[in-house]
């Protein structure tokens, strides 16, 4: 690891108890998510109702600078309030998880920058997609954008949009990979998420039409990957200097944390009067067989929080300790990010199989979680089989790069 500044890893005193109530608020929150959930997927997009009461708890200000108003409250947290918000609701918790990283990317962006955002609006939310599927052209201090970003989640609730673009020199030729910070009000969204889960996510199109971004409100990917941030608080803002690829893909499993966490209770609820079909059983835990799936299941979904608890101490202990993590450790992250998700869709997958064909009842919540993970599971970021490459290349010193995300 490289190293940088030193500073103390474990948290304040009140800074744990900050964090904690952050999470008891997510968690008071659930009747309400589980009361608008079907709601949530007719109209797909999250109930403003529900949104002003995310708002209220503060929960969309857990990556936000303190400087701001905000938590600034680290990974681990991010996991926590993310996952207890998805044991209420998959797409709330998506926006809940999708705006808060791009809070703290907005975190690493030059101090003017992030005036801009959170200067401006403490309650400002940022949606994003890193793919620069834009173009660019220069002009005196700045960029004009023209691009489509999809799969923007948080679109419909978000007041500012990080996003990817090609930045080009005055020749017209491309010279750096960036991400750029736009207002909404400045863009279109063209309503295109129309999937089988997450389906309140709003993760639809943003569309820029020739508009101006300033020269401060410019990062560069390669750098940032590398832990080059342009923010100049680092030195007294750990978090944001978090390792940038690693944490961008293991705040994706927070949300599949609880998933599998809701699944597995109401599963368990139900088995002590739910007879299993064609059988002597008048009650699904007299089964040993059953006894047996929800025990496995319930070690799949352990096993997936200490894999994303590793992995979060690994960006935390770092951060904390001023060094960059070095490329193995990188990489590793990707992988428990990639086994977790895994061993949560793997796991539900099972619990479907043991609670039976009512499992897919549309007054079931059980299709519906089922729906929202395997969806988010697919994103591609966190593909199992990508990360676990990555992992293994790093471990045998193999040069060959299969992305530039790690």
């Amino acid at each position: 690891m490289t190293a940088m500044a030193s500073t103390q890893l474990i948290p304040a005193p009140q800074d744990a108890a900050e964090r904690a109530a952050l999470v008891a608020r997510a968690a008071e929150l659930q009747p309400l998510l589980r009361e608008h959930a079907a709601r949530t997927e007719a109209d797909r997009r999250v109930p403003q109702e529900v949104i002003d009461a995310i708002t209220e708890a503060g929960l969309f200000k857990t990556a936000v600078p303190k400087r701001y108003g905000g938590y600034e409250a680290g990974i681990r947290t991010m996991l926590d309030v993310s996952s207890t918000v998805a044991e209420g609701d998959g797409s709330a918790a998506w926006v809940v998880t999708l705006t808060n990283i791009c809070a703290w990317l907005t975190g690493l962006f030059p101090q003017q920058a992030q005036d801009d955002v959170f200067g401006a609006d403490p309650d400002a939310r940022v949606s994003g997609v890193l793919a620069p599927t834009s173009t660019t052209r220069k002009v005196d201090g700045g960029w004009r954008v023209t691009g489509r970003w999809y799969y923007n989640s948080g679109s419909l609730h978000a007041t500012w949009a990080v996003l990817g673009v090609p930045l080009t020199d005055e020749a017209g030729e491309t010279i750096d990979q960036s991400l750029v910070l736009i207002p909404v009000s400045e863009m279109t969204i063209e309503d295109t998420w129309f999937v089988a889960g997450m389906k309140g996510s709003g993760s639809n199109c943003l569309i820029a039409d020739d508009v101006f971004v300033p020269e401060h409100r410019v990062m560069s990917v390669p750098a940032a990957i590398e832990g080059d941030y342009p923010s100049e608080n680092q030195d007294d803002e750990p978090f944001y200097r978090s390792a940038f690829v690693p944490i961008l893909a293991l705040v994706l499993a927070g949300p599949q944390l609880g998933l599998g966490r809701a699944a597995l209770e109401i599963v368990r609820a139900k088995a002590g009067a739910k007879p299993i079909s064609y059988t002597f059983f008048d009650a699904q835990v007299e089964s040993v067989t059953f006894q047996n799936q929800i025990a496995q299941a319930a070690m799949m979904i352990d096993t997936a929080h200490l894999h994303a608890y590793r992995a979060a101490d690994d960006i935390e202990r770092a951060a904390a300790q001023g060094t960059y993590p070095d490329t193995l450790t990188r990489a590793r992250v990707r992988a428990d990010t990639g086994r977790a998700i895994e061993h949560v869709t793997q796991a539900i997958d099972a619990l479907l199989f043991a609670h039976g064909a009512a499992s897919f009842a549309d007054v079931n919540p059980l299709q519906r979680i089922w729906r929202d993970s395997a969806v988010a599971a697919r994103h591609a970021v966190t593909l199992p089989a990508v990360s676990y490459e990555v992992y293994g290349k790093a471990l045998l010193n193999v040069d060959e790069k299969i992305t530039p995300l790690v």
